[in-house]
């Protein structure tokens, strides 16, 4: 209450206030405070607030922007594990086998049309994680060392003997995953750096495999790439920064005017490798999520591919996939890490075919 208040009032009362006008006033006060407790908590009854919904209780919920996509739930195909190895680079080979990284064993996996699992070559210190094969038939196989900041690319017979160092780790280099183009060079992810020193990048190796170019430097961690079918356009997907990159290649090492671009900045955990289908689409693993994400030619979302449990933090671990070539069939790698549900092979219908072995990437 005001001076002013109190002065009033015992105007009203004949000047100074006796004992009853003193009474009086009490009353009023205590009433007038009742009724502003009242108003204040029926104005704090109305306040808006925040509430969990089946959305976001998800530790790892859509975002919103892609809430209203295709979406796809994968089903589990094929268990690899009941531990949770780290799976990575999946690609098909020319005779429908479906091959991929055991990151935790440094092994090279093959499993069979009929699901016959087999180990294809184990390395000694590198750690596999990307895959693409030449078009001579030859394995080639980007592994790393993440802790000591090292790498190589190497190359095996189909049946994993002739191992010969293509990139060796004395390069300097810390290769991720690789693509073929048509000529027989590949483009190959440099994985150093972080989100405020970006020492990464994209390089292409010639034909000879011994000539290396830059053709995307300064990225942070660079994971996955791709190459349209026309080998036109390359993509590449930047873990440190959350980044798809679009670039339209002039020829193999020279980036055409105007002709790169972000094509789009992932929310959350970061994406990973990625694979294009005959129709150009570009599909990105994405790691920590549980999910794999869709683009259009022009890195456009279009759709998105959900791991069962992922709302539940299960089977998060989702870094790879391939497509199989001539079949709209995805199989996506991933692992529950120690959640115990294992490393599992999942399968979803896609959008358009994959790409003949050479070309996939």
């Amino acid at each position: 209450m005001t001076p002013a208040f109190f002065r009033e009032a015992g105007r009203q009362h004949g000047g100074r206030p006796g004992a009853k006008a003193r009474a009086a006033l009490i009353a009023t006060c205590l009433v007038m405070g009742m009724g502003l407790v009242s108003g204040a908590s029926a104005q704090q009854s109305s306040v808006a607030g925040l509430a969990y919904d089946a959305q976001t209780r998800s530790a790892v919920p859509i975002p919103a922007s892609e809430r209203a996509l295709q979406t796809a739930v994968a089903e589990s195909w094929f268990k690899v594990s009941d531990e949770g190895w780290i799976l990575e680079g999946a690609i098909f080979g020319r005779s429908g086998n479906l091959l991929f990284c055991d990151v935790t064993g440094r092994r090279v996996l093959r499993l069979t049309p009929d699901k016959q699992l087999s180990t294809v070559i184990t390395l000694d210190a590198l750690a596999p994680g990307g895959l693409a094969f030449h078009k001579d038939g030859r394995l080639f196989i980007a592994a790393l060392d993440i802790p000591n900041g090292r790498g190589a690319i190497f190359a095996v017979n189909p049946d994993g003997s002739g191992l010969q160092a293509i990139v060796p780790p004395v390069a300097g280099y810390m290769p991720n995953d690789l693509v073929f183009d048509a000529q027989g060079g590949f483009y190959f992810t440099d994985f150093k750096g972080t989100a405020t020193e970006p020492k990464g990048g994209v390089y292409y190796a010639a034909p000879d495999l011994a000539t290396i170019k830059p053709v995307l430097p300064n990225l942070a961690m660079a994971n996955g790439v791709a190459l349209s079918p026309d080998g036109k356009s390359l993509w590449a997907t930047e873990f440190g920064r959350n980044l798809l990159h679009r670039i339209e290649l002039a020829d193999a090492t020279t980036i055409a005017p105007i002709g790169s671009a972000i094509a789009y900045h992932f929310v959350g955990p970061a994406p990973d490798s990625m694979r294009a289908d005959a129709d150009g689409n570009v599909y990105v693993a994405i790691y920590g999520q549980g999910r794999v994400l869709a683009f259009n030619r022009n890195g456009i979302p279009i759709g998105q591919v959900l791991l069962p449990g992922r709302e539940r933090g299960h089977n998060l671990a989702s870094t790879s996939l391939a497509i199989h070539p001539g079949r709209n069939d995805l199989y996506a790698v991933t692992s529950d890490m120690d959640r115990g549900q294992g490393a599992t092979v999942f399968h979803a219908k896609v959008f358009s075919k994959g790409l003949s072995p050479a070309l996939s990437q």
